[in-house]
């Protein structure tokens, strides 16, 4: 997704004006702590200050899977899930999280109304960035094989970086968990790309030979 931040183009003296009209709150967070439970049903709307946050999912017998990885200036909300879905954020780093009434963003009535106004336009743009993220997730969620699932990933990850030596953002852990596959199966199948020629890979690195 595109590391824009929702406060560009506003100045910091009125970023702080914002957030005292919206009694904002910063709350820290250590790593692997429960930031938000039961995402759909929030009222309130949250930006990643400092550190990295992950949207999962558990599934019946505890198994987890990686909705969304989030980084410092990204959001998340009611808008993040869907009434059925039962996520949860996971600090995955040490973070503090930017918190506020989500109806305080979009009411109009603050006296920083252009500033406000350049607030809900970057966070409008934020969201139709995510959006066309999970459009693409869910293309690879739907190839029926890891080997499908993984090609089309390193795809959208060779167009995002411009090149064919690519480096996965997370750890490979983590990559099993966002492609909701088995770690030691896709290991098995990386393993199997690297011998077929399609790719050359070292941890996560990977350059793409095909």
């Amino acid at each position: 997704m595109n590391d824009f931040m929702v406060f560009d183009g506003i100045n910091d003296n009125d970023v702080k004006k914002l957030l005292n009209e919206f009694n904002a709150l910063t709350l820290h967070f250590k790593k692997d702590a429960t930031i938000l439970s039961n995402v759909s049903n929030t009222s309130s709307f949250f930006i990643i200050q400092e550190g990295k946050a992950n949207i999962v999912r558990y599934n019946f017998n505890g198994t987890k899977t990686i909705i969304e990885k989030m980084d410092k200036g990204d959001i998340f909300g009611s808008f993040s899930g869907t009434i059925d879905d039962d996520l949860y954020v996971i600090a995955a780093s040490e973070c503090d999280i930017i918190t506020f009434e989500y109806n305080k963003l979009i009411s109009r009535s603050g006296k920083n109304n252009e500033a406000h106004n350049k607030l809900i336009d970057n966070v409008l743009n934020k969201i139709a960035d995510k959006l066309t993220y999970y459009n693409e997730r869910i293309e690879i969620l739907t190839e029926k094989t890891i080997r499908d699932k993984l090609l089309k990933y390193f795809g959208y990850l060779s167009k995002k970086q411009i090149t064919k030596a690519i480096v996965i953002p997370f750890t490979l852990s983590d990559l099993s968990d966002y492609l909701a596959v088995d770690r030691s199966a896709m290991m098995r199948e990386i393993k199997y790309m690297n011998d077929d020629g399609l790719i050359q890979s070292k941890g996560r690195y990977i350059n793409l030979k095909y």
